[in-house]
């Protein structure tokens, strides 16, 4: 799995910051953004996510690639509704050379398992190109091919969704896939933003587990 920050709101904690201040001033922009330093910036946006008011946070969005990803994560992913998505289409692609496949740790380490897995996989790529040499046209072609054909995403959020999708994704109970995306997902952006996203992650980090069966070890903040 290959996950990639390509693109980011400028200056986002500024941004979100002078969103927040806009709301209880009378002056101008300008003078808004001129008087709010970083010092200010900095207190005032931790004041306003410390409140729940996250309203400001949608003005700062992040754009990621992912690739050698699932078509099983990308059905969980794209539940997440306030997001944009582009992804490579198996209707246009036709996949002359064979697809990759990602294979679960659970089958991985069990041998006689993954074999089997290996000639299923096997064999879907035998009829796929069998399909496609005799001229069935990729569109159609694709409906043999597995949940676990790798594919290429690239998908932006705003901060507020982000927090969301970290404290449902980075929780030990979500699906292993979609947890390793995400937990690599917040190490990059509290990079760029890290008071934006200081307390981010599932919500045993902030307020204690919400689950009806808690996993019993806390998400540890990296």
């Amino acid at each position: 799995m290959k996950i990639e920050l390509l693109k980011y709101t400028d200056q986002p904690e500024r941004t979100c910051a002078l969103a927040a201040r806009i709301c209880y001033s009378a002056a101008d922009l300008s003078q808004v953004d001129e008087n709010l330093t970083n010092d200010k910036a900095a207190l005032l946006l931790k004041r306003i996510i410390a409140s729940g008011h996250h309203s400001v946070l949608e003005h700062a969005s992040f754009s990621f690639g992912a690739e050698g990803v699932s078509r099983v994560l990308l059905a969980q992913l794209t539940r997440h509704r306030i997001a944009s998505f582009s992804v490579q289409s198996q209707r246009y692609v036709e996949f002359k050379d064979g697809f990759d496949c990602i294979v679960p740790p659970t089958i991985k380490n069990n041998q006689e398992m993954l074999e089997k897995f290996e000639r299923f996989e096997q064999s879907c790529q035998a009829l796929y190109q069998e399909f496609l040499s005799t001229g069935i046209a990729a569109e159609d072609a694709r409906y043999i091919l597995p949940n676990a054909a790798a594919t290429k995403i690239i998908f932006t959020m705003n901060a507020r969704e982000l927090r969301h999708f970290f404290s449902l994704r980075c929780c030990n109970r979500a699906q292993w896939e979609i947890r390793q995306m995400a937990c690599k997902m917040l190490v990059l952006v509290k990079k760029i933003a890290p008071i934006i996203f200081d307390n981010a992650g599932p919500d045993c980090v902030r307020e204690g587990c919400h689950e009806d069966k808690p996993c019993g070890s806390p998400w540890e903040k990296k």
